[in-house]
């Protein structure tokens, strides 16, 4: 009987993912190896080095993670999840976890189970293709919601936010995250060239700037908002073991109202 494409596709769909786990795996070891010590400690994996590797077209230096690929962001955020929210406390819950992030997806779905859902506009690699202006879920459908550095790309994000409140159950609670990199959000739709856009917003996908005011957004969107920095978290000497510099950027945790 002839193989059906779609299933050699699968398989070779397959393929590629093991061989691209192994890869990672392998590179892993050779960062671990090549930066062993125990300067440096990373709260989301637990692993220490002399120091992080450095990220970014611009690179920061000691930023991430030579075992899991955590950048400041992250590990401020595994920090805050497992001390200030119930993310972790095995209780039956249902997370959408909007563009989830390698260092986190495995690690939450170990930790939250089966009402753990994965979604990006993208279907790579994700439970669900979701259009975060249009989310194809009920109201009161979750019980967290967790969207890190993605509205940023997202055209019309007021909608965004509307969305993710109306998803949220009435006692769940949202963490959505946004660099801040202007005094007030700077915008203009019309932009659509990937020069122009990289030039003014700072990366040729985003279709804005946020600055402070991005509260304002979250709580016009009907979301009440509690802003946690590192410092309200760890001390200095503990923020400095973990890379958590100013790129950590501040958390938003948002319920509605």
């Amino acid at each position: 009987m002839p193989v059906r494409r779609s299933t050699m596709r699968r398989v070779a769909s397959r393929m590629r993912r093991a061989a691209r786990a192994w890869a990672d795996a392998s590179r892993t070891l050779v960062r671990r190896a090549f930066y062993a010590g125990t300067r440096r400690e990373c709260p989301v994996c637990g692993h220490s080095a002399r120091r992080f590797l450095a990220y970014g077209l611009v690179p920061r230096d000691d930023a991430r993670c030579p075992s899991c690929g955590s950048l400041e962001r992250h590990r401020f955020a595994w920090l805050y999840l497992a001390q200030r929210t119930d993310l972790f406390d095995r209780r039956p819950k249902r997370v959408l976890h909007i563009a989830p992030e390698a260092c986190f997806a495995g690690r939450f779905a170990e930790r939250i189970g089966s009402g753990y859902i994965t979604a990006d506009l993208r279907p790579q690699f994700v439970a669900e293709s979701i259009d975060l202006e249009r989310i194809p879920h009920r109201d009161d459908s979750f019980d967290v919601v967790y969207c890190s550095h993605v509205l940023e790309h997202v055209p019309d994000d007021r909608r965004a936010m509307a969305e993710m409140r109306r998803v949220l159950r009435r006692d769940g609670w949202a963490m959505i995250l946004v660099p801040i990199t202007s005094e007030r959000t700077i915008e203009d739709p019309s932009i659509t060239d990937p020069r122009e856009r990289e030039r003014l917003f700072g990366q040729h996908d985003h279709v804005r700037r946020y600055g402070p005011d991005f509260v304002d957004r979250l709580e016009e969107a009907g979301l009440g908002v509690t802003v946690a920095t590192v410092s309200q978290l760890v001390g200095a000497g503990d923020a400095a073991r973990m890379g958590l510099t100013a790129s950590a950027g501040d958390i938003y945790h948002c319920h509605r109202t």
